[in-house]
Parts: structure tokens; C-alpha cells; sequence
């Protein structure tokens, strides 16, 4: 008789954890979701092409104009104000021969598909509870449920956050940078549409960001010091509509509020494995960052899709398996996460630069990539993480 419960465990019921936990049972593992109920989120997700055809493959979406918007162009404007500014740039999907560089999904839409396809997979089995700890025991670990029963299995997927309890547990590094900067977001409705194209109003202090979300609507992910974010969020609504014309340059006429406004403190997390021992991370368990580039949760599919490829190339017949998918895992994962991590943090820090030299390179950088089209298209590669 087997001393496990299930093949694997996975813990987090976000998106990268419903989608690890499919990707799991569908490489034919007998496996227990542990998805503690959490509030809707109403955020949203720009997932790059690569990431929407791993969806498509694995199963989890159809066709993506069923639930997202198109992006065919993004369009940066320096409105920094300062001595050397970079030129007003479009990139334009056509000119790497793609009808759109990805799709803005809402998330809590998103999730519920996730939960639909979950639900047809006979060896998946999901509760709705968190873990309450995690231990190793020979072979496996054992985890513990908040009303104090026990799981057990050899492989265990930790997707829940940037507090994991189980990168904690399994002794798997990692280290957090706070920023003084947050993000608000919320859905607006625009006088005049956007219709496919990201805007980014670049700011001293962050991107004013505004993303297509069908017919009027646009998305807002305003980065800010964090104090001016929450005093413009206690203003009230009017408050903030007009601090939204005045950050757009009332380029779209009458800006109305689709939805209340929510600030997010913003950090970058990362992680010197992703696996060990029988223990993969994914998501912002094993990675964070301010919500530059949309990398977030494309990083995260990433995961889920390396942890797919991993399993299939396990023999599961032999002793310690776990240990060994884990530490392929790591090894699949170490460049990707290294290379993300390094251009986010480049890009998020080229935008809050004062210094002359920097503001120089960034604005030569820009002009580069407007006047080249090699350099371009090689940046649309690396923003589509394509590898």
C-alpha cells in the first residue's frame, strides 16, 4: 500500500496554480489542488503570444477573442519632462508579421475557464483549503491542513505567493526588494477608444499605462510613489478623473470609472532555485516584479509549461522521481528567470532614472529601436518571451 495520498500536491488556487495543477493530472499524475477561496481578482493579464498559443495547446482556452482583446500596437510617450527625452515610439505586431503580440485577459473571467477545465480531469481532485505547514518525511512531504489532517505525496507544486509557505519550508532561497512605488488599477470607460493599442504615458515616478479591454473600455495600471496613490485614491472618484484626464493628456475626451480603483504595493521577488528535493515553485512564489513589460503571469505559464515538459520526460517508475523532476525543473527555469528578472529591473530602473547619463541611454535605446527594425523585431522576441 502507497504511504501517499496522491502523486503530487499542488498549493495556490491563483492562475499559475489552477494552471500547474491541470498541467499535473494531464501528464497523468494523480493530484490534490489545495485552493483556499480568495476574492475575486479584478485585475487583468496582457499575455503575450507565446503564452496564449501554451493555453491553446494545454487545452485551458479556445479561441482567445472568446475572452480576451486584441494587441496589435503599443505606443510609448515620454512625458517625464526632462532635459533628454525619448521620441513618442509605435511598435507596430505587423511589422514582425504577427496579427497581434498577445491578449488582455481579465483575470477572474480567466480563472473560472481554468476552473471549468479542472473540472473534466478525473485524477484532479480540489479542495478548497490552504496548507497550514509542510514537512519532509522520507521520500515525500507531508502536508498540513488547517483543521490539522495530513497529505503526503512525493512531488509538491508551491504556487501561493510571494509569502510561500513552501519555498519557506523546503529551504529554497529567495530575496524581496520593496519599492516605494505602487500600482493602481482599475477599468475606465473612454470618450474615445483605444481600440488594440497599449498606451504608456512613461512618468518620473512609473508608467500611466492604458490597455484595450473592448469597445470603450480601457484598462488602467497607473505606477506611482506610493503615497500619491493612496492620497489620490482617498480623494474620491472625481478626484481621481481628474487626475486620469490630466495623466492621459485628455487625449480620449470624458473618462468615466468602470470599476473602483485598488493600490497594490509594488516589490521584485526572486528565487536562486525554483526546485529541489521533490519541491518546484511556480509563479510569484518564485518570482515578482512591477507589473513592467507584462511579465508577470507570461513568466508564470512559462513555469507551468517547463514543469509539463519535465514530467513528461520523467520515469516515475523509479526510486527519488520527485527529486529528479524537481531539479530539472530548476535547471529548465534558471536562464528564463535570470534573463526576465534582469530585463524588468533594467527597464523599471531606466524609467525612474534622474541622471543625465541614463536618461541618454534610455532615450538613445528608444530611438534605436524606432529608427531600426532588426533591433525591433528583436525586442518584440524578448518582450514575447519567446525562447
Amino acid at each position: 500500500m502507497s504511504p501517499f495520498d496522491a502523486d503530487a500536491i499542488v498549493i495556490g488556487g491563483g492562475l499559475a496554480g489552477t494552471a500547474a495543477a491541470i498541467a499535473v493530472a494531464q501528464a497523468g499524475l494523480h493530484t490534490i489542488h489545495l485552493a483556499p477561496p480568495a476574492p475575486p481578482d479584478r485585475r487583468t493579464s496582457a499575455l503575450m503570444l507565446p503564452s496564449v498559443d501554451y493555453l491553446q495547446q494545454a487545452g485551458l482556452i479556445e479561441a482567445p477573442e472568446t475572452l480576451g482583446h486584441a494587441l496589435t500596437q503599443i505606443r510609448i510617450i515620454d512625458a517625464t519632462g526632462r532635459l533628454i527625452r525619448a521620441p513618442e515610439t509605435l511598435f507596430d505586431a505587423a511589422e514582425a508579421g504577427l496579427d497581434a503580440f498577445g491578449w488582455n485577459f481579465a483575470n477572474a473571467p480567466l480563472l473560472e475557464r481554468f476552473h471549468a477545465v479542472a473540472a473534466t480531469l478525473p485524477n484532479l481532485a480540489i479542495r478548497p483549503l490552504g496548507a497550514a505547514s509542510l514537512q519532509r518525511a522520507g521520500d515525500g512531504w507531508t502536508v498540513t491542513l488547517p483543521d490539522g489532517a495530513t497529505l503526503a505525496a512525493p512531488l509538491v507544486v508551491g504556487a501561493d505567493g510571494k509569502k510561500s509557505l513552501v519555498r519557506e519550508a523546503a529551504g529554497l532561497r529567495s530575496s524581496e526588494r520593496p519599492f516605494s512605488q505602487s500600482a493602481l488599477v482599475c477599468d475606465l470607460e473612454l470618450g474615445r477608444p483605444i481600440g488594440s493599442t497599449s498606451i504608456e504615458f512613461h512618468y518620473p515616478q512609473g508608467p500611466f499605462t492604458l490597455v484595450p479591454a473592448g469597445d470603450n473600455r480601457a484598462n488602467l495600471v497607473w505606477i506611482d510613489d506610493a503615497e500619491v496613490l493612496r492620497a489620490a485614491q482617498a480623494g474620491g472618484p472625481e478626484h481621481l478623473l481628474a487626475l486620469f484626464a490630466e495623466k492621459s493628456q485628455r487625449l480620449f475626451g470624458s473618462i468615466a470609472m468602470a470599476s473602483s480603483a485598488v493600490v497594490f504595493p509594488l516589490s521584485a521577488l526572486s528565487v536562486a532555485s525554483a526546485g529541489r528535493d521533490g519541491v518546484v515553485l511556480a509563479g510569484e512564489s518564485a518570482h515578482a516584479f512591477p507589473p513592467i513589460g507584462a511579465q508577470g503571469l507570461n513568466l508564470g505559464l512559462r513555469d507551468v509549461a517547463d514543469l509539463a515538459a519535465a514530467l513528461a520526460e520523467a520515469d516515475r517508475t523509479r526510486p527519488g522521481w520527485a527529486s529528479a523532476v524537481s531539479a530539472d525543473y530548476a535547471r529548465r527555469r534558471t536562464a528564463d528567470l535570470a534573463r526576465t528578472g534582469t530585463m524588468v529591473d533594467t527597464l523599471f530602473r531606466s524609467l525612474l532614472a534622474d541622471m543625465i547619463p541614463a536618461q541618454a541611454l534610455r532615450a538613445g535605446g528608444l530611438w534605436a529601436l524606432k529608427l531600426a527594425p532588426a533591433l525591433r523585431r528583436q525586442a518584440f522576441a524578448i518582450g514575447m518571451g519567446r525562447r
